[in-house]
């Protein structure tokens, strides 16, 4: 059971409705997720706007995703693992590759690379050393790119924390997390 109410698109208005309308608008419905961050419309207006800003960035769609799959396995969101696992597989990735992703595994080495330094990021609570960034520079991402993978990390836990705090019920086919295997 959800701890908060989710907002009804239906009944929003002004800042709150004209966010919900463009989240409908780019997925097709609105997901569960974002009518409860809804609550708050500056919360809304941080979260979609990252999103859309990250989604303009210089990390690809697919790579953004196997972060995000990484991050919400590492903290057991079962929402976000299965968004970003449907978004995943929109974006190219293959089943096998999220299901690499969950444990911050790829075959390709540069992959391999951010999703060693996302897992690192949330497991040390930032505390990475400045080899963990040179790690990065060396599989080939530039500083930009390093700076996005964190920024895709900061984004997935505060995604993460919204469905594991308030419970919100799935609405993309649920995915089983590694870290409960």
């Amino acid at each position: 059971m959800n701890r908060i109410s989710l907002v009804e698109p239906s009944a929003a208005s002004g800042e709150r409705k004209s966010l919900l309308e463009q989240i409908h608008a780019a997925f097709g419905a609105t997901p569960n997720m974002f009518r409860a961050v809804a609550h708050s419309p500056a919360a809304l207006k941080s979260m979609w706007g990252s999103f859309g800003a990250l989604g303009g960035g210089v990390i690809n769609a697919k790579l953004g995703e196997q972060i995000a799959v990484a991050v919400a396995d590492c903290n057991a969101c079962e929402y976000c693992l299965a968004a970003h696992t449907a978004l995943g597989r929109k974006a190219g990735a293959s089943m096998e590759e999220m299901r690499a992703a969950q444990s911050g595994e790829s075959s390709d080495p540069k992959t391999a690379a951010a999703l060693r330094f996302a897992l690192k990021l949330v497991n040390a609570r930032g505390q990475v050393s400045g080899a963990d960034v040179q790690a990065l520079r060396t599989a080939g991402f530039s500083d930009e790119e390093v700076v996005e993978i964190l920024a895709h990390v900061a984004l997935n836990l505060f995604t993460n924390y919204v469905n594991v705090a308030f419970s919100v019920p799935l609405d993309f086919p649920a995915v089983k997390l590694r870290s409960a295997a």
